[in-house]
């Protein structure tokens, strides 16, 4: 099993035969940190990828159109992708929404439980708003955290619903 920090960065990779083990691990380990290391990818941006063969196919939802194309670029330059295909998806721009992200960011990173995840660069739960509606994605230790961050983000106000999609750490 992979590291649970790595994954805590809310990028999936969804994996198919055609490089080698080796080569295809090495790929998805440049991709994610390619897409980690970019300049405005925050807590309210999700990235996902898939790696088939030497296609990358990157999803997911971003506030800023430039986050978009800079991630599909940086994959671009990566040693064995031939083909990048970007179906990320650019978040309308909402006051209404940019304040929900706020005060859902407060609820959840503010909360005694969840205050140990905000000191990490990028943290692990992502707060995606779209027309009021919130989905947290991302991973947490345990399922109280998991209800918690739920039960948190559900009681601010303007929130229409919320989707709890945190996964929760598995240890081996």
């Amino acid at each position: 099993m992979r590291n649970p920090i790595i994954r805590s960065l809310t990028l999936t990779a969804l994996l198919a035969t055609g490089l080698g083990a080796a080569e295809l691990e090495g790929v998805e380990r440049q991709v994610r940190h390619e897409l980690v290391m970019l300049p405005y990818y925050s807590v309210f941006d999700n990235l996902t990828f898939q790696v088939r063969d030497s296609t990358v196919t990157l999803a997911g939802r971003v506030t800023q159109p430039t986050l978009r194309s800079a991630a599909e670029r940086v994959v671009q330059r990566i040693e064995g992708i031939s083909e990048v295909i970007n179906k990320i998806e650019v978040l309308p721009v909402s006051s209404n929404d940019d304040r929900i992200r706020s005060a859902v960011f407060r609820a959840i990173y503010y909360h005694p439980v969840l205050s140990r995840y905000a000191i990490q660069s990028v943290p692990p739960i992502h707060i995606i708003v779209k027309n009021g509606d919130v989905t947290l994605e991302g991973v947490v230790h345990n399922t109280a955290e998991k209800n918690i961050a739920g039960v948190q983000a559900n009681g601010v106000a303007g929130v229409f619903s919320v989707v709890n999609s945190l996964a929760v750490e598995t240890r081996e």
